[in-house]
């Protein structure tokens, strides 16, 4: 049998200031966070975005487990790129354990359970990705944590034979929650060879550093348990090892916003500035340094300028562009949603989509509700209503304020339904 290394808990050193974001209502607010760290507020004040946190004793099986796994890969008609497989660190190409899909269904990629199992069977990790798209349970969670947290948040799950390493040490661009699900796995954890990287800035691009650094005492090592919790910020370098028994363990993928966020945001304005938009000399040799100087210096006054005028509503309205599109809001059923539609009535109660991102603005004669891909016009006299019917909590239609007739009433939560913004309360 093999040995289990000892668990290490020392803390790393911070190497940065604390960063806080409140969840909706308040951290202690926050059941899906609470499950995940225990204390929010103690969470987010000494490690978010911070250092390594490990927590024993929960248990996630009810957001998947073994049987959810097989559950998967043979009866939910799975495609690439939703199984990754990979052996010895490298991935295993998909035309090995893909095929087509049968009459009627002419596609060439779909996941075919009996080639995953071979691959299992000689030492292969399988990776499920985008679980908070296809099983219904993680999507649910995600969604919550996401809105707690105030970020995107993705869902993979790792299967790992026993005695296998499925990646050699690397880091992640996106701060992690790993869950162990069943199993055991021996993580090792080093503090970052670059702090904070943006996705862009990925850990083969630095692949000397890595490896000198994982070859070193790491600053955190754990056999990973079932129930075990593990947060890593980006950066935190990481590897893990199956031990006797295939592991399990699914990772949530914590997509935080940053500055740069906002400095790419602030940069795509500026194509608004007419002084920013300026040609350069002709015959102007951008790569010498000293013809680029006068322009450079130019150039950088003048954002400096623009940016200090920058207006927070015009970098909001553009951040939505990619912030909301990042988390997909809770489904709706088509054909229960227009039956609902269809059968409304003074007494029926709905509610905000959960998850669903928009924006409400006003004229004189117009209320706009702005979603991701479109916007939805009404008539001044429904904003009371929307108001109302967008803060979250579930409305009897004949309670809608602004509106003399009840007539008037069904006729916009019908179209509010019509467009996917409400739902039926439950």
């Amino acid at each position: 049998m093999r040995s289990t290394p000892p668990s290490t808990t020392a803390e790393p050193t911070a190497v940065r200031e604390p960063t806080t974001t409140a969840a909706p209502g308040g951290l202690n607010t926050a059941p899906a966070l609470r499950r995940c760290v225990g204390d929010p507020d103690q969470f987010a004040e000494t490690h978010w975005g911070r250092r390594p946190l490990l927590r024993r004793d929960a248990d996630f099986t009810d957001l998947l487990d073994l049987a959810g796994v097989d559950e998967l890969l043979s009866e939910r008609g799975l495609r690439t790129p939703f199984l990754r497989i990979a052996r010895d660190g490298q991935i295993v190409p998909a035309a090995r354990y893909t095929g087509g899909g049968g009459l009627g269904a002419e596609i060439a990629d779909q996941v075919r359970d009996d080639l995953v199992l071979a691959q299992l069977a000689t030492g292969a990790t399988l990776v499920l990705q985008g679980l908070h798209r296809v099983w219904p349970p993680l999507r649910d969670f995600c969604l919550q944590l996401g809105a707690e947290l105030g970020c995107a948040v993705q869902a993979n799950a790792y299967l790992t034979p026993p005695a296998q390493t499925g990646f050699a040490t690397h880091y992640d661009t996106h701060d992690v929650f790993v869950m162990q699900v069943a199993g055991h796995k021996h993580w090792r954890v080093h503090e970052p060879v670059h702090p904070d990287p943006l996705e862009r800035q990925v850990w083969g691009g630095r692949a000397d550093e890595v490896k000198a650094t994982a070859d070193g005492e790491p600053a955190l090592h754990h056999v990973m348990s079932p129930g075990d919790l593990l947060y890593l910020p980006r950066g935190w370098l990481h590897a893990a090892a199956a031990q006797e028994q295939t592991s399990l363990h699914i990772t949530l993928g914590l997509r935080r916003p940053t500055r740069y966020s906002l400095v790419e945001a602030l940069l795509d304005l500026a194509a608004e500035h007419e002084p920013l938009r300026a040609g350069l000399p002709l015959g102007l040799d951008l790569t010498d340094p000293a013809q680029l100087a006068p322009h450079l210096a130019d150039t950088v006054v003048a954002l400096s300028e623009w940016v200090a005028k920058a207006d927070p509503d015009d970098v909001a309205r553009r951040l939505r562009g990619t912030a909301w599109p990042a988390t997909r809001p809770a489904p709706v059923p088509p054909v229960a949603q227009l039956h609902a539609a269809e059968t409304l009535n003074p007494r029926s109660a709905v509610a905000r989509r959960p998850g669903l991102r928009c924006s409400v603005a006003r004229d004189l004669e117009r209320v706009h509700i702005e979603l991701v891909d479109r916007t939805v016009s009404l008539p001044a006299g429904c904003g009371d209503a929307v108001a109302l019917l967008l803060s979250g909590d579930p409305v009897t239609v004949a309670d809608l304020p602004g509106l003399d007739e009840d007539a008037d009433r069904l006729v916009l939560v019908r179209r509010l339904l019509r467009e996917a913004i409400l739902v039926p309360a439950n």
